[in-house]
This record gives structure tokens, C-alpha cells and sequence, in this order.
């Protein structure tokens, strides 16, 4: 049987922390099939990660074309997005596919919003945020979209209604980024708000976890679960990543190998 195929968009990053190839790793480690589509160009260094290319937008409806005859998706997931005509036709394609969407809203680096220029950024909120089945921001990206710092859970919960009202139907507010020895990620589905607790795992480097995160939970979704169990399977995947390689990016080599069969056991 053919391994289950996921949509996956995003840019290509140089280093492979992140992006298409940490959405590509992490889709392979879990047994499905990633079909990749590339909006742009990216380096990072140590310090920061820079947008040194944007793919046009023909290029990009024809890689969509392409990965939907030859893989049609059982889940979407999208990442960094540049340009406001490419926003409005994954907005498009989300409709049309009818499959779960997965967005993980980058526009940040090192905490401030310098990957994305406003009339994107007014164009992913207005078409591609009510697209999506559950939006993935982390705490910086949660702050740009909701308006306001995130300083604790109250504010993450207060943070998840606000981008919620923007027309995604659930928001995961992924605690990642912050402080203390305890990781909080909270999922507002509709009314719920569900938190998922786990230790802090001392890593050099944070690039490519959110983007693992986000990957993992579209493949899930594909694979039919619940938001909330996909939420949990993803979350502990990307723990036992770090706990496995904590010198490394996780988007580097989540696991190192296939998981044994569609769950995480």
C-alpha cells in the first residue's frame, strides 16, 4: 500500500533546519509521503534566518498541479509564505482540496516579524488563516497575529481567541519559545481550550521544532485522528525527537527512522 501523501508547503531553507525538508523528514519518519511544494528561497545562520528568494507564482501553481495528480493529499500543511498572489491561491487550493489544513503562520525571526512584509501578512490573515483547519503559531507569531504580548497561559488562551476569531477553526499556540522548565502548548478547538505539558529538553538550537510540530500534526490529520489526539501523537513525537538528538536541530533528523506503524505507540 502506498504511504498516505501530504501536502507540504514551505520554503526551501539552506542548512535544512526547517522548512521543506524538515516537513519531508518528519512526514518520511512517520510513514507518509510527503508531496513538496516550494514558495521560496531561504538561508539561515546562526543567528538569524533571511528570505534570499520568492518563487513566482506560475512556478508555484504548477508545482500544486503537479503534486495533486500524481499525489492527491489526504492533509495540507503550509509554512512560510511570501507573496500576497501566492497566499491567495493556497487559499484557493485549501478550499478546493477539502482536506484538514495545518498552517504554521512563520513571519518571525529572533522574535520579531521580519520574514513576511505587511501586505502579506494582511493577506494570510484575511484569506489563508479561515482556510485552515487549526492555525500553529509559536509565542512570537501568537503576539503579531493577536496584537498583544504573551507573558503566561492566560494570555496564550486570551492570544488563541483573538486569531480564532480571524476564521481558522482551531489555534495551537505552541509554548516552545518560552521560559521555565515546563513547555505549555495550548489547542483552542471551538470552545475547549486543552493544555499539553512536558518537560523543557535543554537543546543549542530551537530552529525547525515548530515546523517539525506542524508537520507532524498535518500527518496525523491525514491519517484521520481526532485535532486533539493528533495534537498529543505530534507533541510527543517532537519531544522524543529532542530528547534524542538535543545538540541538533530537530528538523535535521527527527528520529532517524520510520516509526513503527501509523501511531507513535
Amino acid at each position: 500500500m502506498a504511504p498516505t501523501p501530504v501536502l507540504a508547503v514551505g520554503a526551501l531553507e539552506a542548512g535544512g533546519g526547517g522548512g521543506l525538508a524538515a516537513d519531508v523528514l518528519t512526514l518520511a519518519a512517520l510513514g507518509l509521503a510527503a508531496a513538496p511544494v516550494a514558495t521560496a528561497v531561504a538561508v539561515e545562520d546562526a543567528s538569524s534566518l533571511a528570505v534570499v528568494g520568492e518563487i513566482p507564482l506560475p512556478a508555484v501553481r504548477e508545482q500544486l498541479r503537479g503534486a495533486r495528480e500524481i499525489h492527491p493529499p489526504r492533509s495540507v500543511k503550509i509554512g512560510l509564505v511570501t507573496t500576497v498572489p501566492v497566499v491567495r491561491l493556497l487559499a484557493e487550493e485549501v478550499w478546493s482540496l477539502g482536506v484538514p489544513s495545518v498552517l504554521d503562520p512563520e513571519m518571525t525571526d529572533a522574535g520579531a516579524p521580519r520574514l513576511l512584509r505587511r501586505a502579506t501578512l494582511d493577506a494570510l490573515v484575511r484569506e489563508l488563516l479561515p482556510a485552515a483547519a487549526v492555525v500553529t503559531p509559536n509565542l512570537a507569531e501568537a503576539s503579531v497575529l493577536a496584537g498583544f504580548p504573551i507573558r503566561d497561559e492566560a494570555d496564550a488562551k486570551r492570544a488563541a481567541r483573538a486569531i480564532q476569531q480571524m476564521g481558522p477553526q482551531a489555534v495551537l499556540v505552541k509554548g516552545g519559545l518560552g521560559t521555565g522548565s515546563e513547555v505549555v502548548d495550548g489547542l483552542l478547538d471551538g470552545r475547549t481550550w486543552t493544555t499539553f505539558r512536558h518537560p523543557r529538553i535543554g537543546t543549542r538550537h530551537h530552529h525547525g521544532v515548530g515546523t517539525t510540530l506542524a508537520s507532524a500534526l498535518a500527518a496525523h490529520l491525514a491519517l484521520g485522528e481526532t485535532l486533539p489526539d493528533a495534537v498529543e501523537r505530534a507533541i510527543d513525537y517532537v519531544t522524543r525527537a529532542l530528547a534524542a538528538s538535543p545538540g541538533l536541530d530537530v528538523g535535521r533528523g527527527p528520529l532517524g527512522h520510520r516509526e513503527a506503524g501509523p501511531g507513535l505507540g
